[in-house]
């Protein structure tokens, strides 16, 4: 009988160099599976782990036809590459999570339109263009608002909070990167999102309901499980999954939520590859999101995710780095992971740590006690 999966020795090509590519090949490493990674910064924490790396932008056609070449199967890191490059390679390899997911999920107008034609529930909103729209159209909308810029958004660049009017002309300053998205300002009492997996045989998997807590619009901490209902965190799940068929997905999808106080949903953004809320899976489950994300790309079964232990995982941004090493020793149960990044800035994700607890409450004190986090 032929095999519709790849075998150990295969390569995978990754774009994008950073933290997510490197967790994947440290994935498909252990699997057996030879990387392959496409970035402009020589050293790159994927090619750190990586066999080769090719040094180049993301946009050039003769290094993408090259890692195209060299590449049994082809995976992205990230969504701000450039969908008409990939468009040039998909012919040449097998791209499972396809230009077509891409297209949609780096452009917020795009996945607001998608989403909607999914019958999931989304914050309203309204495309603007010039400023004299946010004036016009503020007010079918109230206050406070959030305008969204349409591409290139992470980690809350790309956004501003409108409070009152006297907030429409700087915030209109975003329109000189191009069209917006102006969102009426969902009322949450917890952000969620959910990792959820398909592979081209169909199957799907989620992984279990993480809520978020942000600080200065960059994750801080993720709990597992998320302190919700038992009926929210199911309709988060069945979300998914939903989503991850309507998207014939390949591959690993985040899918970010709000949680309203009376536990209504909405559906915040998609990520169409591994996400930082999903980092708690390399210890608290039995198959890690990035592991699940290779198997997916590759055409191989999914494992179906379970909770070994409850979670509690924190960013290790730069100005946390020193505190941590200086306090590792007192606490050998934490993992910590780093990303072997070059240069430490104040807000660059330097690493995380995760958590493994019988109580989630046991380990935020702890957190909160080493004071690195304050």
């Amino acid at each position: 009988m032929s095999k519709h999966y790849l075998l150990p020795n295969s390569t995978i090509g990754i774009i994008g160099g950073g933290q997510l590519g490197r967790m994947m090949s440290l994935a498909a490493k252990s699997m057996g599976f030879r990387t392959i990674v496409l970035d402009p910064t020589p050293d790159s924490p994927t090619a750190q782990v990586a066999d080769e790396q090719i040094i180049a932008a993301y946009d050039d056609k003769e290094a993408l036809n090259q890692l195209a070449i060299k590449s049994d199967v082809v995976t992205y890191e990230f969504e701000n590459i450039d969908y008409e490059a990939l468009l040039t390679i998909e012919k040449e390899v097998s791209i499972p999570q396809g230009s077509e997911l891409l297209s949609i999920t780096q452009d917020r107008i795009l996945e607001k339109a998608y989403l909607e034609s999914c019958n999931v529930n989304i914050a309203p909103y309204v495309v603007v263009v010039e400023p004299s729209d946010i004036y016009e159209k503020i007010n079918s909308l109230g206050y406070p608002a959030v305008l969204k810029t349409s591409r290139d958004g992470y980690d809350g660049k790309g956004q501003m909070i409108i409070h009152t009017e006297s907030d429409i002309d700087k915030a209109g300053e975003l329109l000189k990167y191009g069209s917006c998205v102006l969102e009426a300002w969902v009322p949450f009492d917890k952000e969620i999102s959910v990792i959820v997996a398909r592979n081209n045989r169909g199957q799907i998997e989620t992984f279990p309901v993480s809520e978020n807590i942000h600080r200065n619009n960059i994750l801080h901490q993720s709990i597992v499980p998320a302190r919700i209902e038992v009926e929210v965190e199911e309709e988060a799940a069945n979300i998914a999954k939903r989503l991850a068929g309507f998207l014939r997905l390949q591959g690993v999808l985040a899918v970010e939520m709000f949680v309203t106080n009376a536990g209504a949903i909405y559906v915040n953004e998609l990520a169409p590859r591994p996400h930082n809320s999903g980092h708690y899976t390399i210890e608290a489950c039995n198959i890690s999101q990035f592991t699940e994300h290779i198997r997916a790309i590759c055409g191989l079964p999914l494992l179906k995710p379970e909770l070994i232990k409850p979670a509690v995982m924190v960013n290790i941004l730069g100005q946390h780095v020193t505190d941590v090493n200086n306090q590792m020793g007192d606490y050998p149960h934490w993992f910590i992971h780093y990303y072997g990044k070059r240069e430490m800035k104040v807000n660059r994700k330097m690493g995380h740590l995760t958590i493994l607890t019988k109580d989630t409450n046991d380990a935020l004190t702890e957190l909160a006690k080493t004071k690195i986090w304050e």
